[in-house]
């Protein structure tokens, strides 16, 4: 088989790490793809929303099936038009993409389906948004309606803090279109926890439970990010709380999409909150998470092509995955300033050291080639990666790893997996 992979990210790497090990493919490619894709795949100058260069390229090589990582480029409509060219492809339609692509669709369908979600109102217009503050309870959340690449939620404890945001958000236009509307909701206490599943429409099969790191500082303290870090399994999702999720969550929402005319394929992400009174969604994506996918795959046992073919033939009731028993940690090595501002083209040492050691691996998430060598070019650039056979395990092996890499100015987190640790022992 052929496969193409879109994206140029942690994820993408962690996928074609993953693909390559399958007996059924013979050839990669990623577009754009990253140097450290690129000792696993062949990569190719389009970028991830050039939809029609990516549909050329495809018929051209007679690609056996594509996967999507961006958000962007499922918004953009690409597995409508290879669909409609009968080609397979991995991921939900534009219609279903909006799942993620607007958070008053994804908010008022909840509502409608009884979801379990925080309360919320929703506000196009800047003077209206800040009237309905003076009646709110703090802290409260404000969300960009649209996509904001991880970074247009905020938590505010005061007036003055959510009527900057607003102003952010809706006059000053930080996220673009993406903040036409806004919806401000209840701030939900609890931890916080990540459930993927995949799905044809018909079948759905749940992932482990994963836990990621929003904030950019240690003890889940400032901005949000992309994601610094993640961990699985989590310990307090038990099977119990995870079959909950399954019934009251995950099948509830693929049956809501389809009866609103937007059928679900491909992976489905719940951005979970265990409150009190139980689960409550804070968000939906429509692909694959970064950094979940880099743990979920280093302890997926199973060949992965299968599955992923398996969602364009409605043949996941047929399918199983098999996981490591043990634990998988994530660590984030982002660029100084990230998630604002930040400088690119910085060399990376100690890549070769990592290389060839057992159940760790670097996965690339923003570098690129200068000079014959591997440079930073994005805020998160590395995600050190570890299988162990627990999560105390896990965090040594990505520690001990990180302290062989560096490059000016790298910033990461040093909790990560700490509150799974912390659980386990007390």
């Amino acid at each position: 088989m052929k496969i193409l992979i879109i994206g140029s990210g942690g994820r993408e790497h962690a996928l074609a790490w993953k693909i390559a090990q399958s007996p059924l493919v013979k050839q990669i490619f990623c577009a754009p793809g990253n140097p450290g894709i690129a000792e696993v795949a062949e990569c190719i100058d389009i970028e991830a929303e050039n939809i029609d260069g990516l549909y050329n390229f495809a018929v051209k090589q007679k690609i056996d099936l594509t996967v999507v990582g961006p958000e962007d480029t499922l918004m953009a409509g690409i597995v409508d038009r290879f669909r409609d060219e009968h080609l397979n492809i991995f991921g939900p339609t534009k219609r279903a993409s909006f799942l993620e692509g607007s958070k008053v669709f994804a908010k008022t369908l909840m509502r409608k389906h009884g979801i379990p979600t925080a309360d919320f109102k929703v506000f196009e217009d800047v003077k209206q948004a800040k009237k309905h503050l003076s009646t709110c309870e703090f802290p409260l959340v404000i969300k960009a309606d649209g996509l904001a690449k991880g970074k247009g939620v905020f938590i505010c404890k005061t007036l003055e803090e959510a009527s900057k945001h607003i102003d952010d958000i809706m006059k000053e236009k930080i996220f673009g279109r993406a903040g036409d509307k806004v919806v401000i909701e209840e701030f939900l206490s609890g931890e916080e926890v990540s459930m993927l599943a995949i799905t044809d429409g018909n079948t759905i099969l749940p992932l482990p439970s994963v836990q990621d790191h929003k904030a950019i500082y240690d003890g889940d303290k400032g901005p949000n990010t992309g994601g610094m870090g993640a961990y699985t399994p989590v310990p307090s999702i038990t099977e119990d709380m995870q079959l909950s999720i399954e019934e009251n969550i995950l099948v509830p929402i693929i049956h809501a999409m389809k009866r609103e005319n937007r059928p679900y394929s491909g992976v489905i992400y719940a951005g979970l909150i265990i409150t009190s009174t139980g689960p409550k969604v804070l968000e939906f994506n429509a692909r694959f998470g970064d950094p979940e996918t880099q743990v979920l795959l280093m302890r997926m046992k199973s060949d992965l092509v299968p599955l992923l073919l398996s969602t364009g033939k409605n043949t996941l009731e047929d399918t199983e995955i098999e996981w490591d028993n043990g634990a998988s940690l994530c660590v984030v090595m982002a660029s100084k300033g990230y998630p604002d501002k930040y400088e690119k083209g910085f060399p990376i040492s100690g890549l070769e050291t990592i290389r060839g050691l057992d159940n760790i691996q670097v996965f690339h998430a923003g570098t690129s080639m200068k000079d014959g060598k591997v440079v930073t070019n994005g805020g998160r650039v590395l995600a050190v990666t570890a299988l162990g056979k627990n999560a105390p395990e896990a965090q040594k092996a990505v520690y001990g790893a990180i302290q062989k890499l560096s490059f000016e100015g790298a910033h990461y987190r040093r909790d990560i997996g700490a509150k799974a640790i912390y659980r386990k022992t007390s």
